[in-house]
């Protein structure tokens, strides 16, 4: 997200974090004007590292008084810096191999930037632009149902569970350990 000249701009991309270099890189099409606008300040990504609704049927409270209902737990990070924009052949190859294989690594076959025509590839990155957010700071932010009591927390957990939700009510039984 962005403040522009022509007001709040937003894009919603599939993003690295590179420890080595403490920034965010992704891109995004040349088509969008996002890129050519200059940001006003800082820029935000906004994370959502996972969330889940919660059913007030989970909660013990529920069969003892009622007063319960529904809510969203949520794990988040607001991530702030300068941005800065790449329109270079070798730093978009790299970033989109690098995507590439972060998202393919779980398949029993990878598909990898190679496995593309050369030229093909050669098009597609003219019609992208690479963006790279140098981090200036971070605020985490999360709900996982810690201002429950031990019985209606038992009862997210498990409503988690049977919902197949298990890394997300893993993190709250975490977080309550």
């Amino acid at each position: 997200m962005t403040h522009t000249s022509e007001g709040l701009k937003s894009t919603f991309l599939p993003v690295l974090f590179r420890d080595d270099a403490q920034c965010i890189v992704g891109h995004l099409s040349r088509g969008n004007s996002q890129w050519k606008l200059e940001s006003q300040g800082e820029a935000l990504l906004i994370a959502l590292v996972d969330d889940s609704y919660v059913s007030p049927s989970w909660y013990a409270t529920k069969a003892i008084n009622g007063k319960v209902v529904p809510t969203w737990d949520y794990m988040m990070a607001h991530v702030y810096g300068d941005l800065v924009i790449h329109d270079d052949a070798q730093w978009l190859r790299e970033q989109v191999t690098a995507l590439s294989n972060k998202f393919e690594s779980r398949r029993d076959l990878p598909w990898k930037v190679e496995d593309a025509p050369e030229d093909y590839m050669v098009t597609q990155l003219r019609g992208i632009v690479g963006v790279e957010l140098k981090i200036s700071r971070i605020e985490v932010s999360f709900k996982m149902s810690q201002n429950k009591t031990e019985g209606d927390l038992n009862g997210v957990i498990a409503g988690l569970r049977a919902e197949e939700k298990t890394d997300f009510a893993q993190k709250i039984h975490e977080l309550r350990s």
